[in-house]
């Protein structure tokens, strides 16, 4: 877990940054496009840089519990606040589509012309190369951390990125009289929004009411036949998995010979603990204990 505290720590200061960074780009878009651009797409842009700053900032703060160690009332840890921060951060993402919807939609019906369409979209276009930067460099760093906040971090500042790039095809469109151009890519923005939120929000209510996934069955399947290869074991029975934040901790129980000793019974398990966490090094704790026998046998 050492390695994984050291990205945490890294992960909360770049969670830190893009919360800055996007709210004052978003600052800068709402004003350009409702004082001097008049552009739906470049506001609906600002107001997804802003929301997305948000996101980071939950995310963030999520990231701050997380590292708190377990204590008398918290005897797991804080690694479900950062599931919290997830589906939160989710939550706000949908709220913003809904508001850019409407706001395209008045554009769609009443279309009106985009006053200096070039400098809202160099502005845009800056605005792109700095999300997709950050974005695609807290990917890299995250992609194996597990954690399911930091990649919908990431995922979100690239997708802010790609949305700053439509807002400058938008511009350049209607600075070519397709005025409708702002409110299509008004909606195309909403719509990745709440695909990534609602997708978000699933994965986190799941970890969060202890649910199994198909990736989470698929382990447990694993661990199982791992155990199974260990000199001593029957068979084991029942894998229990539950994850948290990026870590899983379970129960397993396995079939041994009826007169192993307790010192042979511990070094079982510390052989399938230890192969386990060669193969699965996020679990992070597995009780292990002897099948109970059935009566009727």
């Amino acid at each position: 877990m050492g390695s994984n505290a050291t990205f945490v720590e890294k992960a909360d200061r770049l969670a830190g940054v893009t919360t800055l960074v996007l709210i004052v780009l978003g600052i800068i878009q709402i004003i350009l496009g409702e004082t001097i651009s008049k552009s739906v797409a470049l506001t609906a842009n600002g107001v997804d840089c802003i929301g997305d700053g948000f996101v980071s900032a939950v995310v963030w703060i999520g990231l701050l519990f997380f590292k708190k160690p377990a204590n008398e009332k918290f005897h797991y840890g804080y690694y479900k606040m950062e599931n919290l921060a997830s589906g939160l951060a989710a939550v706000v993402m949908i709220g913003l589509a809904i508001y850019i919807c409407v706001r395209s939609y008045y554009q769609l019906i009443d279309p009106h012309p985009v006053q200096l369409p070039i400098i809202g979209a160099i502005v845009a276009f800056i605005a792109a190369i700095v999300a997709l930067g950050l974005g695609f460099y807290k990917y890299s760093r995250g992609k194996k951390s597990k954690m399911g906040s930091v990649k919908l971090e990431a995922f979100n500042t690239i997708k802010d990125g790609g949305a700053s790039a439509l807002a400058v095809v938008a511009l350049i469109l209607s600075s070519q009289g397709f005025l409708i151009a702002d409110a299509i890519v008004g909606f195309i923005i909403a719509g990745i929004i709440v695909i990534i939120g609602i997708t978000a929000i699933k994965e986190s209510s799941l970890m969060l009411v202890d649910a199994c996934n198909t990736e989470c069955v698929e382990r447990g399947s694993v661990i199982k036949d791992i155990a199974e290869e260990i000199e001593g074991v029957k068979k084991a029975h029942v894998v229990r998995l539950r994850q948290s934040g990026p870590v899983f901790q379970g129960e397993l129980e396995i079939d041994v010979s009826h007169d192993l000793s307790i010192k042979e019974f511990n070094s079982i398990k510390s052989k399938i603990k230890k192969k386990i966490k060669d193969v699965f090094p996020e679990v992070e704790r597995l009780t292990i204990t002897i099948a109970e026998k059935d009566e009727s046998e």
